[in-house]
């Protein structure tokens, strides 16, 4: 069980996607079509901290943080509560990011492993997906393409639980007026910008704690 102990104090205001499988596709983009979508979702003088053209809340622009001593470098702690992805850096720091979490019932708390990232992911929606919702996703059942416009975005951070994929994954979207809601069918979305800016300091291997709602700590006023 995840408890309050294991989790980050930090000095911020109290308060305030999908899940998926990849397809291995014969064909993937170019290291200059990745490099174009990264342009066409980065702001123009895109500052991690203050740049904000999606509208976001203030308080879920990514901030550099204190965190609880005894947390592992280069691991990643979600609050379902707050809705704050925290990573945790060398010297006692964390940056904490805004993210959207899973519908209902679909967040599902957990310890996990990083097993597997991609730039500009394909994206399937699991049959469970589609039964629940045909409306929206039965169209991709064959797969969607990578762009800004797939459902992962520009980055996907695939999470395991020992050598099983569980198609949970922190990823990239194209809805980041979802950011601070309970949006997803499972996974956990960040804004696209701040996603590319984490996705390089994730390393495979790493772990991954969702916290449940009861056993997330938000942060003191």
């Amino acid at each position: 069980m995840l408890t309050r102990r294991h989790f980050i104090a930090t000095s911020a205001v109290l308060f305030s996607a999908p899940i998926s499988n990849p397809v291995f596709a014969n064909s993937w983009p170019t290291a200059s079509q990745k490099a174009a979508w990264d342009a066409q979702v980065t702001p123009a003088n895109f500052d991690l901290e203050t740049s904000n053209p999606w509208g976001l809340q203030p308080r879920f622009m990514p901030r550099r943080v204190e965190a609880r001593s005894g947390l592992k470098p280069g691991d990643i702690h979600v609050d379902a509560v707050a809705r704050y992805l925290y990573h945790i850096e060398e010297g006692g720091t964390a940056m904490r990011y805004g993210v959207a979490i899973a519908r209902g019932n679909l967040y599902e708390p957990g310890t996990y492993s990083i097993r597997r990232k991609v730039e500009w992911p394909h994206w399937t929606p699991t049959k469970s997906m589609i039964e629940r919702d045909p409306a929206a996703y039965s169209q991709f059942a064959n797969g969607q393409e990578p762009g800004p416009d797939n459902a992962l975005g520009s980055r996907a951070i695939y999470l395991f639980v020992g050598e099983r994929d569980t198609y949970l994954r922190i990823h990239g979207t194209p809805s980041p007026r979802s950011i601070g809601g309970r949006a997803s069918s499972g996974c956990v979305r960040m804004v696209m910008a701040h996603i590319n800016e984490l996705y390089p300091r994730v390393t495979i291997g790493s772990t991954a704690f969702l916290y449940s709602a009861e056993d997330s700590v938000t942060a003191r006023g």
